[in-house]
């Protein structure tokens, strides 16, 4: 094999090999037929194992005994053995840098004549991989902070929070400061627990609300996305001063009020429960129906129904609608000053 040719797959060592190896190792020399005698394999599976350890270099003849061999040093068979691969991947890192090399200079002209790419726009942005492309440029160009509001909390898949991970870890290792909110519900998912405790120990800063005023992410304070109003996975970015700064501004005044996110172990969860059970009390009364409710706590219609079938036991309900009449008679409920009917 040429050092230009790439094996078609990585070698692979069998048991064999390792046993044959050890045996030609320690008696300097060897033959077929005493290594058998010796190992307890037959000649055959001795002959297969020599040939491929003669394929991977790490025998040889032994020119001093016909028909011996004499064991090679790894680490000089080892660099035989990975030129080939060694001369792939650099081929392949010089195809993959013609490659971002051509596409920078298309970058330049798209960004030279999307509206997203000035400042002072707002643009639409209709697929998820262009939303994707569009986050990664944005982080990897962000300067100083990252602040977002997440809302949800439970569904969290662990792939999906593990490649989360590695992204938060590239911005964290510049430097970049972040701060995310989370419905308080996320504090009982494992899966965010988990990674919530990763992404603090490498310096982000997490907070959790009973309610958020949605899905957001905000770059140097220069630059927003939101998601596209219709449902789908487009966005729209915005780069617009006086609409980014209002959007930054409803970020800091729900983070101040917001509870820091503690471990599950620690003391805290008993708190935001009951507080997640008084605005669910809140929002009965007020007149919300389960499916506004739960997205508005960021918890499945299954456990946001839970909750109100606990609730309705308490009051001793026989309904929803009486649920709410005696929270709001009894005082179970806030006084409801800041919540309105939401009757989509």
């Amino acid at each position: 094999m040429s050092e230009s040719e790439a094996p078609s797959s990585p070698p692979r060592i069998e048991e064999d090999d390792v046993l044959v190896y050890e045996w030609v190792v320690g008696n300097g020399s060897g033959h077929v037929d005493a290594a058998a005698s010796d190992l307890g394999l037959t000649a055959d599976r001795v002959a297969a194992a020599l040939g491929r350890l003669g394929d991977l270099g790490l025998i040889r003849s032994d020119p001093s005994d016909p028909g011996g061999v004499r064991a090679v040093d790894p680490d000089a068979a080892g660099a035989k053995l990975t030129a080939p691969l060694r001369a792939s991947i650099r081929r392949q890192e010089e195809q993959l840098n013609q490659v971002h090399q051509s596409l920078d200079r298309m970058r330049a002209r798209f960004l030279d004549h999307v509206p997203g790419g000035q400042d002072g726009t707002v643009v639409a942005i209709p697929t998820l991989e262009e939303v994707r492309a569009a986050l990664n440029r944005a982080s990897a160009e962000c300067q100083y902070e990252v602040v977002s509001s997440q809302p949800g909390g439970s569904g969290r898949v662990p792939e999906a929070m593990q490649e989360a991970l590695g992204r938060d870890q590239a911005l964290l290792s510049r430097g970049i400061r972040m701060r995310t909110l989370y419905h308080h519900t996320a504090r009982f998912n494992g899966p965010s627990q988990a990674y919530v405790a990763a992404a603090t120990s490498l310096g982000a800063e997490y907070r959790t609300a009973h309610e958020l005023f949605g899905r957001l992410i905000i770059f140097d304070q220069k630059l927003a996305y939101l998601p596209e109003k219709s449902g789908s996975w487009g966005a729209v970015e915005i780069r617009e001063p006086t609409i980014v700064s209002y959007l930054y501004e409803i970020f800091e005044q729900t983070w101040i009020r917001a509870t820091p996110f503690s471990d599950a172990a620690q003391d805290g969860l008993e708190r935001v429960a009951k507080e997640i059970h008084q605005t669910i009390v809140d929002l009965l009364a007020a007149g919300l129906k389960d499916e506004s409710i739960a997205r508005r706590l960021g918890m499945s219609l299954r456990t946001l129904r839970r909750h109100v079938a606990d609730i309705m036991d308490t009051l001793g309900a026989d309904s929803r609608f009486q649920a709410g009449v005696l929270a709001a008679r009894t005082r179970l409920a806030r006084e409801p000053s800041a919540q309105s009917p939401d009757n989509t």
